[in-house]
């Protein structure tokens, strides 16, 4: 299995909306941010209380976490 990517595989899991209600702490199109963060970023979706308005299915925090266990590449 390969290691996801973060502009073809990562970012695209943020919506606009997402990055936008996220702006004030951390911008999630941004892999340096999100890289930085992700400890607290896999946390909230795992809980699912990010994104506000929907849980992410299992398959989007896999995919996050894959991302992070394989080095977080661009």
């Amino acid at each position: 299995m390969t290691t996801p990517g973060f502009e073809q595989d990562i970012k695209p899991l943020f919506r606009p909306g997402d990055r936008e209600a996220m702006l004030h702490r951390f911008d999630l199109w941004s892999h340096d941010d999100v890289a930085g963060n992700i400890e607290r970023i896999l946390s909230t979706v795992r809980s699912g209380s990010m994104p506000c308005d929907d849980r992410w299915p299992d398959e989007r925090v896999e995919l996050l976490q894959r991302w992070a266990d394989g080095g977080m590449p661009d």
